[in-house]
């Protein structure tokens, strides 16, 4: 706590000794060490008090995750898919008599962006063009066809 050497401690006696004198000097002792230990206390007691409050923070978040998981488990043990989808079909059917769920109009269909009816075909490459090699592939030549078009053509 305080960094307090030896040597100033014996300066401090010293000084207290002249000061107070030698014959008060054990009571004026007894008094500080009486207070020393009320503050001692005084401190302990606040520590325990806050140390108490930590726990029952942490406590009171044990309990309410210990309470949502105890509701999620109640509702997966009242589990009930035919209910759970008889309730959805209910309010679609309410949707629908109640006119919230609209039906497209016709002149929507005419408003839609037409779509093109076939893709554009793919362009092969002919016999002539040369074809790259895939990257860390090594080129491979097929000599028959380097024959073949060596003889079609003139030199």
């Amino acid at each position: 706590m305080f960094d307090i050497a030896w040597g100033e401690l014996l300066l401090i006696g010293i000084v207290a000794l002249i000061a107070i004198g030698p014959k008060e000097l054990p009571g004026a002792l007894r008094t500080l060490g009486q207070w020393m230990g009320k503050l001692r206390r005084m401190a302990s007691e606040f520590q325990n008090q806050f140390h108490e409050a930590m726990r029952e923070a942490e406590l009171a978040d044990l309990k309410k995750q210990v309470d949502d998981m105890t509701s999620q488990a109640q509702s997966y043990a009242n589990f009930d898919p035919i209910g759970d989808v008889r309730r959805e079909l209910e309010t679609t059917q309410q949707q629908i008599e109640q006119g919230i769920v609209s039906e497209p109009s016709p002149g929507a269909a005419a408003e839609a962006p037409a779509v093109e009816a076939s893709p554009a075909p793919l362009a092969l490459p002919s016999a002539d063009t040369p074809v790259a090699a895939p990257p860390n592939e090594p080129a491979t030549v097929d000599a028959a066809a380097d024959r073949s078009d060596a003889g079609d053509k003139p030199a």
